[in-house]
This record gives C-alpha cells, structure tokens and sequence, in this order.
C-alpha cells in the first residue's frame, strides 16, 4: 500500500472534516498517481469529498464500521480483516497500485501494510486541524528518496516529498 496525503508541518492532513487547504497542482498530482489503481478512504474521507462519490477512473474502497452505510460505486467493508481479501478479489495479479487516501484513523491502522508514500509537505503551521497521520520522519523505518522543490499556490509554500519503507 501506498500512503497519499498533504501534511503541514505538524502532520496535520484536515479540519472539520475537510483538508486544510486545497493546492490545485497537488489535486491534479493526486489524480494523475491515483488513476488506473485502487484508493481505499474512510466514511469521513468520502463525506469530504464533494457530492460523496468515488473517485472516477479508480477502484474505490470504503472502510466504515457502520454497516448500514453504503455507497454506489464502493466496495464497502466494516472490518479491517475484509480488506486484503477483498483486495486479492480485485487486484488477483497485483497490477493495481493500492493508494491509502484517508482519512487519519485508516492510516494510523494500515500503517504497518504500507510500503511507500507520496506525501506534499505544506511548508506552513494550520492552526486550526484536528486530524493527522504519524510523522514518517520520525519513523526509523522510512527514508526519502527523492524531494522536489519548493512550490508556491500563491504565498503558500509547498514541496512534494517521496518515501519508502527502509
């Protein structure tokens, strides 16, 4: 698995149940990493998403533990031992790259299964955020391989770093 997120520079990735801020450059990244392969998010995840449904040209996968929650056009699972699965069912040869999008909790429990992570650092403190995702560069077990420069939307400074699993 993959991890896709913004961070800032605490590891904050939203508020309120939204992101902390949308990078037009950074969405189009998003979509162009993500298309062809399969994103897994949570309920909350979805429900920041504008209208609620999936991402197109992507296999989507939600993770609510709510069992009467669906959605047209997810695989909807409720328990974590579901997930790999349901992911050997529809990526039987492994030809799809699985992004892990969302939302913090997910992560915090898929961690471990990740091997990679294609994180744009927001060179800025939010100080309203109440959703994060732990800090790889804190994590003996991950490295950067490869960073960009940094990049303005605005006065807002950003830069695209890239990290795998040591």
């Amino acid at each position: 698995m993959i991890l896709i997120f913004a961070v800032d520079n605490n590891w904050n990735i939203g508020f309120a149940g939204g992101m902390l801020t949308e990078i037009k450059a950074d969405l189009k990244r998003f979509r162009e990493i993500t298309e062809g392969n399969i994103v897994i998010m949570g309920r909350k995840t979805l429900e920041a998403i504008p209208g609620q449904k999936p991402l197109p040209n992507r296999i989507n996968i939600l993770i609510t533990r709510n069992k009467e929650f669906n959605r047209e056009g997810f695989y909807t699972i409720n328990d974590l031992k579901d997930l790999f699965p349901l992911l050997r069912e529809i990526n039987p040869k492994g030809e799809m790259e699985v992004f892990l999008t969302g939302g913090g909790s997910v992560v915090r429990q898929l961690i471990d299964h990740c091997n990679k992570a294609y994180i744009t650092k927001i060179l800025k403190d939010f100080e309203k955020a109440d959703t994060s995702i732990p800090n790889l560069d804190l994590l003996d077990e991950w490295k950067i391989v490869s960073q960009s420069d940094i990049y303005y939307q605005n006065e807002l400074p950003y830069k695209y770093v890239d990290y795998v699993r040591k």
